[in-house]
């Protein structure tokens, strides 16, 4: 809760606070929780607290005692996130209360402790899990099935409805012209934050979108259809892959290193270098997406879309003269000049 109030009191007297709420979310308070994770799983607080019962198998001890962590965890980002929420609808200027927005996060943060506590087990039973690389790619391997099956996590964590009526002729429509591939759509219930996204996740032939109902209602056809654009270029460019791929060898690398399993200066440098060469890659991705969503709308479009995206969520579109290597994503601003820099080509529906 300290980190969350020191880390609010000093966002909300910062410009463009929202983004730097995001960048606080992601570069402090996430850590703190993974911290904190990482300490009481080594001080055994699970299996300190849930014991040992004669007769339970070791699979689902392995269960009760990995839920108490993640659990414990989570608690621990709740407690961080809590003080921010004010700060965050003053910013945005939103009816988004502090009760509502914990319940919604604890709702999250219960689910997702019980999906992970669930394939996680198995790896602290079977040897695989004895050492710390083997376990530390198998804890990778879990974060990757827990992103691909998201499409049946997500309903359980959040509020979701299946469109219909117009709603639904209208997403097919606007992912038609998108040029945007999915199995189905969700629409994510935000009206108290107001938070206008879209999301895809699930496996190679089984994709499916979320958008939230703030999507739905803030932006029109033509604005739509471009952020769906991009979404689907982040698809053709793998964005999301090269991002799980770079974390995963640049982990597995770094935790060879503080264990011993080999030369630890070259193992720590490679570490790096692989966080940079993915977090490059992940920004080339994000701009060849921006180049496909132009493809199909004009990059006009594209680049009024990203300036009403900012607006809606009260976002300052942030320019660097120099990219930051150790970002995965690239400015808005820089996208969004680099975006009026382009041609403008609409497709011949954009007329109709």
């Amino acid at each position: 809760m300290i980190v969350g109030t020191v880390g609010n009191a000093v966002v909300r007297r910062l410009s463009n606070p929202v983004g730097k709420y995001r960048l606080l979310y992601a570069a402090v308070l996430f850590p703190v929780t993974i911290i904190a994770y990482g300490l009481l799983a080594l001080l055994g607080f699970g299996p300190a607290l849930v014991g040992s019962a004669p007769g339970v198998p070791d699979v689902l001890e392995a269960v009760l005692t990995n839920f108490v962590d993640f659990l414990a965890a989570g608690l621990v980002w709740i407690a961080a996130y809590a003080p921010t929420v004010r700060g965050v609808r003053d910013a945005r200027d939103v009816e988004l209360s502090t009760r509502s927005a914990l319940a919604k996060m604890a709702r999250y943060v219960i689910g997702l402790s019980g999906f992970a506590a669930v394939l996680i087990a198995p790896l602290k039973v079977v040897s695989f899990g004895s050492s710390p690389i083997g376990f530390t790619i198998g804890l990778a391997l879990v974060g990757v099935i827990i992103l691909y099956v998201s499409p049946w996590i997500v309903p359980f964590l959040r509020e979701t409805s299946e469109p219909t009526g117009e709603s639904a002729e209208r997403l097919s429509t606007l992912r038609s012209h998108a040029g945007l591939d999915v199995r189905d759509v969700r629409v994510l219930d935000t009206d108290d934050e107001e938070t206008a996204t879209t999301l895809v996740r699930g496996p190679p032939g089984y994709r499916r979108l979320f958008v939230t109902s703030t999507f739905l209602d803030a932006f029109d056809d033509e604005i739509a259809t471009a952020l769906l654009a991009i979404e689907a270029g982040r698809l053709r460019s793998h964005v999301f892959e090269r991002r799980v791929s770079t974390v995963l060898v640049a982990g597995v690398a770094l935790i060879a290193s503080v264990t011993g399993m080999g030369q630890r200066w070259l193992l720590l440098g490679t570490s790096f270098v692989v966080l940079l060469v993915g977090f490059w890659a992940s920004r080339r991705g994000i701009r060849t997406a921006d180049e496909y969503a132009s493809e199909r709308v004009g990059a006009t479009a594209v680049a009024e879309a990203l300036d009403r995206y900012a607006e809606i969520h009260a976002m300052e579109p942030s320019r660097r003269r120099i990219p930051n290597p150790l970002s995965v994503n690239v400015a808005l601003g820089d996208r969004i000049d680099r975006l009026d820099r382009g041609t403008n080509s609409r497709p011949p529906w954009s007329t109709i």
